[in-house]
């Protein structure tokens, strides 16, 4: 499962750098304009996979029972999971500039990934429990959450790709196959 999951990471690591690359040459008011989308633009709907991220990578890091990795203290990035704000709500505005959200989208996809290398075989078979933004408690299996959290990126970023593609913007091949080696 580490394999599969250390794809995902790199996936979304690759793909979250080809939307940046366009947002680069885009103006703040196109990635704020009200598209009538769920998350109504842009970099709204960025912002929410953002914050989508942090909220599930921090319950992945709380629980020392589940994995024993500490990315709140991170060594081998120059920003860690303390940087990054607090999640109150998932329709948070977490950075309004596009370069604050280049930054940070950068930053927390190398913590993402390092979250990957470091996790064991072992840990997917774990039992997560956490407490939900409306204070329910779950106890679900730590690999399925974690296809969730990969997949929930997808989803939106899809959405996000929807909106650049109605703007007369093509970001390109966005197919996992891509990453998946031919042996």
């Amino acid at each position: 499962m580490k394999l599969h999951f250390s794809l995902l990471a790199n996936y979304n690591a690759v793909m979250n750098q080809k939307i940046n690359d366009i947002l680069a040459g885009l103006s703040e008011d196109a990635l704020w304009k009200d598209n009538q989308a769920f998350f109504r633009s842009i970099l709204g709907t960025l912002n929410h996979l953002m914050a989508g991220d942090l909220l599930w990578l921090r319950r992945f890091t709380a629980d020392a029972n589940l994995v024993d990795i500490d990315v709140s203290d991170s060594a081998q990035t120059s920003q860690s999971l303390a940087d990054f704000p607090s999640i109150t709500t998932l329709t948070q505005t977490l950075y309004l500039s596009k370069s604050e959200f280049i930054n940070n989208r950068q930053a927390l996809d190398k913590l993402i990934i390092e979250f990957i290398e470091q996790t064991l075989e072992r840990d997917y078979a774990k039992v997560l429990t956490y407490i939900n933004t409306k204070n329910l408690v779950y106890n679900k299996p730590f690999s399925m959450l974690l296809q969730h959290f990969f997949n929930h990126q997808t989803h939106h970023r899809g959405q996000v790709t929807t909106l650049l593609n109605q703007a007369g913007i093509d970001i390109g091949e966005t197919d996992l196959l891509m990453l998946i080696a031919d042996v």
